[in-house]
């Protein structure tokens, strides 16, 4: 299901077509090959002194006994249609460079390896939904995760459902046209 966004200047299409989409089809696993894709955008994504801070764990619905631990993990209002994805991506930062020193960048730097992540997901048919509903520390727990990485976000990825599968308990939001903040708000100088 296309939902390109309605943009006031015209965009590279792979970013008008982004979109967080909630209505995953649980019969359709991604693909090792775009797995790897994904995680090669994510490699070459910048990042302060080239530390490449970011940590991901892949948790595959049909393979890792962990699965639940990681849904569970999940606010009440992403548990129902994340559990659909076959795969929930844990994203998480290493707090400090190799030498012992903070990374005050880390966050930041984990932030652009997932939006390379999520732009070549586009390119390859995917929808990545990601989620800061979650509780970070069971999910530590859960997954034996180390203390210095920081715990930003799951991500729900995988093949969008069609228009006419779409559960309709999810209907009204997956179709609802898609908004956002006027750029006056965020760009403030020079005026565009």
């Amino acid at each position: 299901m296309a939902k390109p966004a309605p943009t006031e200047t015209d965009i590279h299409p792979l970013l008008q077509n982004r979109w967080s989409g909630r209505a995953f089809d649980p019969d359709r696993a991604v693909e090792n090959i775009k797995l790897s894709a994904l995680a090669e955008a994510a490699r070459w994504a910048p990042s302060s002194m080239n530390a490449q801070p970011w940590r991901f764990t892949a948790v595959l619905r049909e393979q890792d006994p962990s699965w639940r631990s990681v849904i569970d993990s999940l606010a009440p209002s992403n548990q129902t249609w994340a559990s659909q994805a076959p795969i929930l991506l844990v994203v998480a930062a290493k707090t400090h460079f190799a030498e012992g020193k903070p990374n005050r960048w880390a966050a930041y730097d984990t932030g652009a390896a997932m939006m390379a992540l999520s732009i070549e997901a586009t390119a390859q048919g995917l929808m990545v939904h990601q989620m800061g509903g979650f509780n970070p520390e069971q999910l530590r727990k859960a997954l034996a995760l180390p203390e210095d990485w920081e715990l930003l976000a799951v991500a729900a990825i995988g093949y969008q459902l069609p228009k006419e599968s779409v559960p309709a308990a999810l209907t009204e939001r997956e179709l609802a046209e898609r908004s956002r903040n006027a750029r006056e708000t965020f760009w403030l100088n020079p005026p565009i």
